[in-house]
């Protein structure tokens, strides 16, 4: 039987995946490392706006944003114009030789940041940024003389997958190829809401820390903590009455704290960080993901102090500040102010959420509950024994159907288009992982 589905969204004329993707599969695999494997088989040919099309024309929503990159859409069209005058104007490339785009992002940037914050430096991958950010909160500790340069961080959560970085993360699988750990980073356990029904905050953080106390002084051997804006793989907040605890013991103890920003930076979460979420302000941001559009972006925000510690040239690499990632940052920000993206993305978050909320109380057997805010959000499964199957079963139902979404691997999904998503678009995507949800748990 032939497989059609039309919408003003959706095109899909062939069987999913469609025909030559197991081929391109096949070729890609005898010359590719299998660890760049493992994505749902989608062999893509155009990503525009909110729409991805593959080799045979079929044309999906995405509910991906490329992992949360394409915060302005796919090949926007400021993007592509502020690239285009880069390459027709031949400057693609300046290692670290200043240039006036180079300075009129970082002006923008530190600007969009928000008040506290004075300087930054770009690099390329968001790894790169959390490994800075670490840089800088051991530099500072060395500079008010502790005696050891501690590192707080948090059970399940991710930082990238660099040796500092996946030190810093919480899963202890993905980084046994290490062979040992940094004994001067500590990690504690992760606030879940469900951990907090009979404790408040302030006990649990008390209790969180009596077992590292009676190895460290925090005022002598701690000089950063690192904070993830919320766990990736579900879109967990931590309780805000818990960050603001955290930033008062860190004020009394000298200890900055560092924002990884990578998911909820650039209005995806409806504020211009998610940061701001929490009503503090950090002394770092790790940026990345929607930073560039779609372009190579990265970057740490901080104050001052903080940032000038390094020693001329000691942060800097090759492709860092380059002129088409500038270019891209650029266009990126004047997308955001222009489009009113952090106004609208929580207009369309409260629409995403209300719907995803609907859908849980409709499939209460199945979903343990909804996280999000703006446009992320996380739905998250009952665990059983066949819980990653039915999710991987759901990715492929909905693709097939024209809805591209995220399988973290545990049990949730996760949903994030681009923040330009149209209102009916965005429905429309609800109305189809809502079906096949109900299909496939109601069995």
């Amino acid at each position: 039987m032939k497989f059609y589905i039309k919408t003003r969204n959706r095109l899909i004329k062939t069987k999913i995946p469609a025909p030559g993707t197991s081929n391109l599969v096949k070729k890609l695999s005898k010359i590719e490392s299998r660890s760049m494997h493992g994505q749902v088989p989608i062999a893509w040919e155009k990503a525009e706006n909110f729409n991805i099309y593959d080799i045979a024309g079929n044309k999906f929503i995405d509910f991906t944003s490329t992992i949360f990159v394409t915060n302005i859409g796919h090949a926007n069209p400021r993007l592509l114009k502020y690239l285009s005058r880069a390459i027709k104007k031949k400057f693609i490339h300046s290692y670290a030789y200043i240039n006036r785009v180079r300075e009129k992002y970082i002006k923008e940037l530190v600007k969009f940041a928000g008040k506290g914050f004075e300087k930054a430096f770009l690099m390329s991958a968001g790894t790169e940024a959390t490994e800075a950010a670490l840089k800088l909160m051991r530099l500072y500790g060395q500079k008010l003389k502790k005696r050891k340069q501690g590192i707080i961080c948090f059970e399940g959560n991710w930082h990238g997958r660099t040796l500092g970085a996946q030190m810093m993360s919480g899963n202890k699988e993905q980084k046994k190829w290490i062979g040992y750990h940094d004994k001067n980073i500590h990690h504690l356990p992760f606030p879940y809401p469900e951990k907090l029904k009979e404790k408040n905050s302030e006990k649990f953080f008390r209790d969180s820390l009596k077992k590292l106390q009676k190895k460290i002084d925090f005022k002598k051997d701690i000089c950063g903590v690192m904070v993830e804006t919320f766990q990736g793989w579900g879109a967990v907040y931590y309780p805000k009455k818990y960050i603001k605890i955290l930033s008062k013991f860190c004020k009394k103890n000298k200890i900055l704290i560092a924002f990884d920003e990578m998911q909820s930076g650039f209005a995806r979460t409806g504020y211009s960080f998610g940061y701001k979420y929490y009503d503090i302000t950090p002394d770092l941001i790790c940026c990345g993901k929607g930073m560039g559009g779609g372009i190579a972006l990265s970057g740490v925000i901080g104050k001052k102090k903080i940032m000038d510690l390094p020693e001329v040239g000691n942060m800097s690499s090759t492709n860092s500040a380059n002129p088409i990632a500038c270019n891209a940052g650029l266009a990126v920000l004047e997308e955001i102010k222009i489009k009113k993206l952090i106004k609208n993305t929580k207009i369309k978050g409260k629409i995403l959420l209300r719907a995803l909320n609907e859908i849980k109380d409709n499939n209460s057997h199945s979903i343990e509950k909804i996280n999000g805010e703006g446009l992320i959000a996380a739905i998250i499964f009952k665990k059983n024994k066949n819980i990653k199957l039915k999710l991987r079963e759901l990715v492929e139902k909905c693709m097939s159907e024209g809805l591209l979404i995220v399988y973290t691997g545990r049990e949730s999904v996760k949903i994030g288009p681009p923040l330009t998503i149209s209102k009916d678009a965005l429905l429309e995507g609800i109305k189809i992982l809502d079906n096949n949800i109900r299909m496939l748990f109601n069995k």
